[in-house]
Formats: structure tokens, sequence, C-alpha cells
């Protein structure tokens, strides 16, 4: 069996008079966010049980910060590709832009995991899921939140529906 695991970025700081929305980092929050999720990552029976993974991830500086300290080294990522295409400032990533990129990578050997934003991952996981998570429908996705969707081994991803098999979501102050 082999896995999507679906993150939306950890909490970021509002853009700074004269920054881009692209060069968000992270708040305190974030980075304590981040924390618990390479806590999760780095542990065989927890978050780090889905991997090895191919990452994707948005080249958005709060996305790669992320990716950085939450699974960089931990032992999830077998191998990791930045993308300018899956961030949502300069146009709008629909759930299939994300779908036909993450297909792009799929080397059908390993788990996925994307670090990307809303509304795209909540669209992702929304029309892959067997059943939409209670916390999506309540609400919304939430920052630093993980879900993981089981896929067929033998299979690249694509346009079906997944069991959801777990969700991790750090929940600090």
């Amino acid at each position: 069996m082999r896995y999507l695991i679906v993150v939306r970025h950890a909490k970021a700081t509002r853009a700074e008079p004269g920054e881009s929305d692209f060069d968000r980092r992270l708040s305190g929050r974030g980075r304590r966010q981040c924390e618990v999720l390479r806590a999760w990552a780095s542990d065989a029976s927890s978050l780090g049980a889905y991997g090895p993974a191919t990452a994707l991830v948005s080249s958005a500086r709060r996305t790669r910060e992320t990716y950085a300290r939450a699974f960089e080294d931990s032992g999830l990522v077998a191998s990791v590709t930045f993308s300018d295409l899956i961030y949502n400032g300069h146009r709008s990533v629909s759930a299939e832009d994300l779908l036909i990129d993450l297909a792009a990578v799929d080397p059908v050997t390993t788990s996925l995991l994307v670090v990307a934003h809303n509304p795209t991952v909540h669209e992702l996981v929304a029309s892959l899921a067997h059943q939409v998570p209670d916390v999506l429908v309540e609400r919304g996705y939430p920052l630093g939140g993980a879900f993981v969707l089981a896929l067929r081994d033998d299979q690249p991803i694509g346009l079906s529906r997944y069991p959801l098999v777990a969700q991790f979501v750090p929940e600090v102050d």
C-alpha cells in the first residue's frame, strides 16, 4: 500500500509592507505546528508510517519553510520537487491542476506528499476522499493539517476515490 499525504502549510505571518504574498514566512505558531508535524513524521508508528514519499512542494516561502521544518531529513521523504505551478498567488490552482502535477512526479513506487495552499488542498481532499473528513466540513482545512489517503500500489494517482486512513492536525497556540 502507498499513500497520498496532503498538507496545508503552517500558519504564516501577514505580508510586511513591500513584501509579496509569495515571500510570507511562518509565524511562531506556524513553527510550533511544524515541530508537531516533524515529531509525527519522524515516528514510524505515526505519520512516518506512510513513507517513504515523493514530495511536491509549492515554491512559496511558507510552504518551503513548512516542508523544511516538518519533513526535510525526517525519513518520511525520499525526494522532493519544488513547483511554482502549485502556488495560488500567481493564478488560481484547482484540485485538478494539483492532481496533474502530482501525477507528473508520481513514481508509483513511493507514497506522495504535497505541501500546498488553500483552497486547493481542501478541494483535492474533498474530491479524492471517499468521505470528506468532518474537520474539513466543520472548520475548513486546518493550517499545518495533514490528511492521508490510501492509494493502490500498482496504479498512478488519478481522479478516483480513495479511503482516508489518517489525519494529523497540530493543535498549538
